[in-house]
């Protein structure tokens, strides 16, 4: 719901969109953006295993930003040339909310549902020179969110591949270990 719910917060067909975050949310994120038209969607962490998750689910170009930090270097890649239109925060992390910040287009949106420490600061150049509109997402429109991701889904979307691990519910320990190495996707617990 919270994937659907930001994604679907701007208009997504022919533009280029960056995601900051390749948690489950993020990854779920890039297949969403894929299926109803987005041009490019980049995506950015610092998880190689949750980049590769994001690439099977259709990203145009996945960036470690700790190996590759300018995002702008993969413009001529995806044969883009002033930034991108639409932004998801998806990390909580304040440099990836920077960054995301530094390479929007002009009258670009950027919607923010990662939870940003108090203590963030922001180049405000960014968004008032650029003209760009900020929608915080909190929770999701749960009804019609469910409606949306029913109908995506029954329309052909897959997003099985963000489902990385399942486990009985007695293996839970078992369960939170790998998610505290973050690799992995979503995990199940079978009741």
């Amino acid at each position: 719901g919270n994937a659907v719910h930001t994604v679907l917060s701007y208009e997504m067909v022919g533009e280029d969109v960056l995601i900051t975050g390749a948690g489950p949310i993020g990854i779920m994120a890039v297949a969403i953006c894929k299926f109803v038209g987005a041009r490019n969607v980049v995506i950015t962490d610092i998880n190689d295993y949750r980049l590769k998750l994001a690439q099977k689910m259709g990203a145009s170009k996945t960036i470690n930003i700790l190996k590759e930090p300018s995002i702008s270097n993969c413009y001529n890649d995806i044969n883009m040339k002033n930034g991108f239109d639409v932004g998801l925060e998806m990390s909580g992390n304040p440099d990836a909310f920077k960054n995301m910040l530094k390479h929007m287009y002009h009258g670009g949106k950027v919607a923010l549902l990662g939870i940003l420490p108090l203590s963030t600061q922001i180049n405000w150049d960014d968004v008032i020179f650029k003209g760009l509109k900020i929608k915080g997402i909190y929770g999701r429109e749960m009804y019609e969110t469910w409606y949306k991701m029913t109908q995506m889904i029954r329309s052909g979307l897959d997003i099985s591949n963000v489902l990385t691990h399942k486990f009985p519910v007695d293996e839970y320990e078992k369960a939170f270990q790998i998610m505290e190495s973050g690799n992995c996707g979503k995990i199940v617990l079978e009741w």
